[in-house]
């Protein structure tokens, strides 16, 4: 959080509480009981209408682990095995439906890792143009592993098979033969504003990489949030790829960690491989206990958020001053445009509701992002408060 500071909030507690705003229970309702009295952190009340998570402050994160600790109790790994991690790991590969889950430090790590175990060794891989590990990984795979990635589909969220049959005909007819070992696909795409990969593109792709003898791994990131919005089970979207990433900050509310599920064979001695680059931490339960604590019922939470979001859009589309334009293929983001008011100070008035917007865009638009903390009002309250934020 933030552009008000702690006394601000204090200030502004009571009026947080008019909206509704506290609905202790959910999967914040542990951290909002850590206190053992009647006195409510003024940031549990918060709606944070950015980004995928719950956005926790240190000093919550720090009450919860505490409460996990005294009342639940957590048992300490020694470089990311056994103890809390070894269950967390268990945990997602039974959601994920994978024989194996290994627990990495950060998302960029469990990419670079899956994509190398997958390669077997120098060779190609296809990825999206956008897609984080071809954008924002500094080269990894290539500098470290001597893979070469292959980018398809720029300014997309999506490449079709006849993009990577076409890039699989060039390689065949090179010069030099370089086989293609590796297809990473990455959904839904950050760089493209949660925009999924098309699905019906999806299965020509995975059906010509079983022709072909290519082995698959999904950046499911932000997986959890794709299979609510479609209403799927993640298995589901799981089951055609090798091996899958999931965040385990981003939603899951771990201060940091990811999660690379797959093959048992694949992934048994990957501990010794994370170690190698670095990733062997002295312990990981900090991120294992919480990211755990959040996992329990997130599907069932999140599509609430979900339910609440639609309801609020109907609500403020309904209204003169409010325009909203939903994401193509997208998921949890929206633009909202509020006319009549200062982008600005229109943010002001909400942060002083305890609404927290993301700063508007150059248009004066707002690219609000569901998560959960639109579990902590109800949809009816949130519009009220966006209409008299305009009138005030």
């Amino acid at each position: 959080m933030t552009t008000l500071n702690r006394r601000r909030f204090i200030e502004l507690g009571s009026v947080a509480g008019a909206l509704g705003a506290v609905s202790p229970g959910f999967s914040f309702g542990a951290a909002q009981r850590l206190r053992g009295d009647a006195t409510q952190d003024p940031d549990d009340r918060v709606i944070r209408l950015s980004g995928d998570g719950l956005g926790l402050t240190t000093t919550q994160y720090s009450r919860l682990l505490t409460h996990l600790a005294e009342q639940k109790g957590i048992v300490p790994d020694s470089y990311i095995l056994d103890g809390v991690v070894d269950e967390l790991e268990k945990q997602f590969a039974r959601i994920l439906g994978k024989e194996r889950a290994v627990f990495m430090p950060t998302g960029t790590l469990a990419n670079h890792l899956a994509v190398r175990e997958l390669a077997g060794g120098p060779g190609r891989a296809i990825v999206q143009a956008e897609s984080h590990l071809y954008q924002d990984t500094g080269d990894c795979v290539q500098t470290l592993s001597n893979i070469t990635l292959m980018p398809l589909a720029p300014g997309r969220a999506s490449f079709t098979a006849d993009e990577v049959q076409q890039l699989l005909d060039q390689t065949r007819t090179g010069r030099v033969a370089s086989r293609v070992s590796v297809i990473s696909i990455e959904s839904p795409v950050r760089r493209k504003q949660g925009a999924i990969f098309d699905p019906a593109e999806l299965k020509k792709v995975v059906a010509l990489a079983r022709r072909e003898g290519i082995r698959l791994h999904l950046d499911g990131a932000r997986l959890f949030l794709e299979a609510a919005y479609a209403g799927r089970d993640v298995a589901e979207y799981t089951h055609p790829f090798d091996t899958v990433y999931v965040s385990l900050y981003k939603y899951f509310n771990a201060a940091s960690g990811a999660i690379l599920a797959g093959p048992r064979n694949l992934l048994d001695g990957m501990y010794h491989t994370r170690r190698m680059f670095g990733g062997g931490l002295s312990h990981a339960w900090p991120f294992a206990a919480v990211a755990l604590h959040y996992l329990t019922g997130f599907s069932d939470r999140f599509g609430r958020a979900i339910r609440k979001s639609d309801e609020l859009i109907r609500a403020l589309s309904a209204h003169d001053a409010f325009t909203i334009e939903r994401i193509l293929s997208g998921t949890n983001l929206f633009h909202l445009r509020v006319r009549g008011t200062d982008a600005t100070a229109y943010q002001k008035k909400l942060a002083g509701l305890g609404i927290m917007l993301p700063g508007p865009s150059a248009d004066g638009s707002f690219l609000i992002g569901v998560n959960e903390t639109l579990n902590r009002t109800t949809a009816t309250t949130l519009a009220d408060a966006f209409r008299r934020a305009i009138a005030g």
